[in-house]
């Protein structure tokens, strides 16, 4: 003990100066450099997964925080930390616009700045919640808890926006993820930035809380990744934990959204779609896959396409695809997932519940004049829920479109729980940006929370089949033009800890963070 309270002072030395330079930027100053900190967060979450640049980045921002003097100070600094990480990592979002710049591209603006803006005061609530702690230990345990559930609250509030959480860095990472089956990824978030923002105390120089706050920082991860080890250990092999008599085959077809929907190349496109799904296709797969709105037409309305859908059905299985549905009176429009079967009959249909504001449906539409960003003269409605389907020949399954599968804790309907979750989804907005592998990361972890496998079907990537475990068995990558065929991997035994309680477990996380906080004070 002796020797780790000498080397910590060694290494207090420098880092406090620094810590002191920190504190010491004022003004202008301290807000650019607590916006280039938010900037370098961005490095920690997919497709970079960098999350180590989050023991600089976190600490580093406390230190800031340290010289505010005054409330709003500390709330600007969250605010410019938050438009810093915001900025870099969802600019994808104004790549949408600009696939009908001449309609949308006006708005790029006000998604490349304005959403990161509002964004931005979530992480601005957190740094006023450190900022009333008395020492960088005290701080640090208080922006831990209020980063979180800031983070909880913008999955809640407004529709709801929960993606790149701090957890997802852990994503890439099979070991460190598995937590997320207990504790859901708020609970993966909150034990990162715990462990990033512990260091922070070597500007205390404080010997003993600073060795006991390292200790703690380094175990939190090294006994994550230890338990995560010791659960994929005892997990099947992905080879035999499959479901039997259930082959799947997944089609991307790699359409660009600029010729997805126009009537041009509709019958191009759909040809794609019908060769792909039967072209050398094994005796085994029983089911065929394509993403959403695959299909630009109204399926239960051209009987002939539906014939040519039939077609290519397995014998005795189903064609799952993405398409519109609509009714006359009252005029309604749903985005859906449509089962078709070999004799050309629709026979059960999901509508997508959680729609994406501007993009499927226009908020305050009498006093917001414009259209909606996706294809379609009337908005989407929604449809009534998340259900369990039940298919011919496949095991309960719960679907989910586009970004329904973002949410925590609302991705099955746990009263009548699914074997299995499918995502259909249409990256193509996107382009060649980081925004489909975040949202890859996003639906693995949904996987692990549920312990249940994921299928992901999309139009130009990135299609993948992903076990219980979170653990990637099939991928396609961006702009691939291919198919994947698998057999449907098994459910986990039971109902994870996640599963049975939700969301409920990182609130006495969170209770226990401010509990300990508010002894620091006396330690």
């Amino acid at each position: 003990m002796t020797e780790a309270v000498s080397a910590s002072r060694i290494l207090c030395a420098p880092i406090g100066r620094y810590a002191d330079w920190l504190a010491w930027l004022q003004g202008y100053k301290s807000f650019f450099a607590a916006a280039v900190l938010g900037l370098l967060a961005t490095l920690s979450l997919p497709p970079l997964y960098l999350w180590q640049i989050l023991y600089f980045v976190f600490p580093s921002l406390m230190w800031l925080l340290a010289g505010a003097a005054r409330r709003r100070t500390a709330f600007a600094l969250g605010w410019w930390f938050g438009f810093g990480l915001f900025g870099g990592s969802l600019y994808w979002i104004g790549n949408a616009l600009l696939i009908s710049a001449g309609g949308y591209g006006w708005l790029l603006p006000f998604a490349s700045f304005g959403l990161p803006a509002v964004f931005a005061f979530y992480s601005a609530l957190a740094t006023l919640a450190a900022w009333h702690g008395h020492s960088h230990l005290q701080r640090g345990l208080l922006f831990a808890g209020a980063w979180v559930f800031a983070e909880w609250l913008r999955g809640q509030l407004f529709t709801g926006f929960p993606w790149n959480l701090v957890g997802y860095s852990w994503a890439q990472s099979e070991e460190l993820i598995q937590v997320a089956a207990a504790i859901g990824i708020y609970g993966v978030s909150l034990i990162l930035v715990l462990s990033a923002i512990l260091p922070s105390v070597l500007a205390d120089r404080t010997s003993r809380r600073v060795v006991i706050a390292l200790v703690v920082s380094a175990a939190l991860p090294v006994m994550t990744w230890i338990g995560g080890g010791i659960r994929l250990n005892v997990a099947p092999e992905t080879s035999t934990a499959t479901v039997d008599g259930v082959g799947l085959r997944i089609v991307q077809p790699s359409i660009s959204q600029r010729e997805k929907w126009p009537l041009n190349f509709r019958q191009r496109n759909m040809a794609r779609f019908l060769d792909m799904s039967q072209r050398d296709r094994p005796s085994w797969i029983t089911h065929i896959v394509w993403p959403e709105t695959a299909a630009t037409f109204f399926v239960e309305e051209d009987v002939a396409l539906r014939q040519a859908m039939a077609a290519v059905v397995p014998h005795g299985g189903l064609l799952l695809t993405g398409a519109p549905r609509r009714q006359s009176d009252p005029a309604k429009l749903w985005n859906s997932l449509i089962a078709v079967d070999g004799a050309g009959e629709v026979v059960a249909s999901y509508d997508k519940t959680h729609l994406v504001p501007f993009g499927e449906y226009i908020p305050f539409r009498d006093i917001l004049p414009m259209d909606k960003i996706v294809h379609g003269q009337i908005d989407y409605s929604p449809g009534v829920g998340i259900k369990t389907l039940r298919f011919l020949g496949l095991p309960p399954v719960s679907a989910l479109i586009c970004y329904e599968v973002i949410f925590p804790g609302r991705v099955m309907n746990r009263a009548d729980p699914p074997a299995w979750l499918l995502n259909i989804t249409n990256d193509a907005w996107y382009g060649e940006t980081v925004g489909p592998h975040q949202h890859l990361a996003i639906s693995l972890v949904r996987a692990v929370e549920e312990g249940r496998p994921l299928i992901r079907a999309t139009n130009t990537g990135i299609s993948a089949v992903i076990d219980a475990y979170g653990r990637t068995i099939h991928s396609l990558g961006l702009n691939v033009n291919g198919v994947i065929d698998s057999r449907l991997p098994a459910a986990i035994p039971g109902m994870t800890l996640f599963a049975r309680g939700g969301e409920l477990g990182i609130f006495f996380l969170l209770f226990g963070v401010l509990f300990v906080a508010s002894l620091v004070r006396k330690i």
